[in-house]
């Protein structure tokens, strides 16, 4: 079994129509750090790639400029990643260490991130790298509001990018960033400049990666509280989104028995995976001196890191949930239950 560490980390690159995906994913092509890199895209004719083009490998693989390489996803997704992995290995296309996916602007990325997650022989080659999400200044609060599909898009997003914003007010991009803050409390944001984005700032560091993971930790903590009266759990952060998606933090100042908590997140997954969007969070386990994270999207959960020391002085257990149609007290209530097991035990 290939170590977790040492899987090829895939990019999924999401946005709604018109939000600026596709000028991110030529931006992407052009770039020289993207030369360790394959690209999967809807279609070539999108993005643009004939002055790009340094040779055609076969009608849906062909080598750039950058020295990336960019193939097309034909009808299935999961053949199309596996095909390439096959010319990867049987060297027909140059090995590549990293792969960019590009979905269709109408698409719910929770499918396509269960398949990534969950197929067997995805799962032996590759592992989820971060899930990158373009936004519309313009148009983004509208969509949202009247489409599901742009809403999980943020929702389920590791890194959110602003567009436009050069096109709007400024209270309105300050407005829509509070809105995206709110939404999905973990996730990166990031404005693109008149349309220019660090590319290497997107893909620099992945889910996987103990040094980003110190930095990003202290952007979703929530603000320490005076909770002295209170030794079991706290509730923070309750956002509500439309009528049936709310974002909401749960802290534990005592420290988790970390088997229990495991068959409790097991147990919460298999039965509410569906309108789990998106959980994440620092853990202070028993019998261990540093954190553990822990992240995860609907049925999957990724294996937990554990980093070096705590991003804070805050020692207690901090976990975000982003559901659909799902009660928080619930939540509470079974992990709380389990909690207790754990210390009779």
């Amino acid at each position: 079994m290939v170590a977790y560490s040492r899987l090829l980390p895939i990019f999924v690159v999401t946005g709604y129509l018109g939000s600026g995906k596709t000028t991110l994913i030529n931006k992407m092509l052009k770039h020289s750090s993207l030369r360790d890199a394959a690209v999967l895209v809807n279609e070539f004719g999108e993005v643009g790639i004939d002055h790009m083009l340094v040779q055609e490998m076969d009608e849906n693989t062909v080598l750039l400029q950058s020295g990336c390489i960019c193939c097309t996803i034909r009808s299935d997704l999961k053949d199309s990643i596996i095909e390439l992995n096959s010319k990867r290995e049987s060297g027909k296309i140059p090995p590549y260490k990293r792969l960019i996916l590009e979905t269709t602007g109408l698409a719910d990325p929770s499918p396509i991130l269960f398949t990534l997650n969950s197929d067997t022989v995805i799962k032996h080659h590759y592992r989820l790298g971060a899930v990158i999400a373009t936004v519309d200044s313009v148009n983004a609060a509208t969509q949202m509001r009247r489409h599901k599909e742009p809403l999980k898009q943020v929702l389920v997003a590791d890194r959110v990018v602003i567009t436009k914003h050069d096109l709007v007010k400024k209270e309105k991009v300050v407005a829509l960033r509070e809105k995206l803050r709110k939404l999905n409390p973990t996730a990166d944001i990031i404005e693109a400049l008149h349309g220019d984005i660090d590319i290497n700032r997107l893909l620099r560091a992945d889910i996987y990666e103990k040094k980003s993971k110190q930095r990003e930790t202290k952007r979703w903590l929530p603000v320490p509280e005076d909770d002295s009266n209170d030794d079991e759990h706290h509730s923070h952060d309750i956002n509500r989104h439309g009528k049936t998606i709310s974002s909401f933090t749960i802290s534990y100042e005592r420290s988790l028995d970390w088997t229990a908590f495991g068959i409790w997140l097991t147990m919460l997954l298999n039965s509410h995976g569906e309108n789990v969007l998106r959980v994440k969070g620092i853990l202070n386990v028993k019998g261990v001196d540093a954190p553990v994270i822990i992240n995860g999207v609907q049925h999957v959960v990724h294996p937990p890191i554990h980093l070096n020391s705590w991003p804070t002085n805050d020692r207690r257990s901090h976990i975000v949930f982003i559901v659909d149609n799902m009660d928080r007290e619930l939540i509470e209530r079974s992990l709380s239950a389990f909690n207790k097991l754990a210390e009779l035990g």
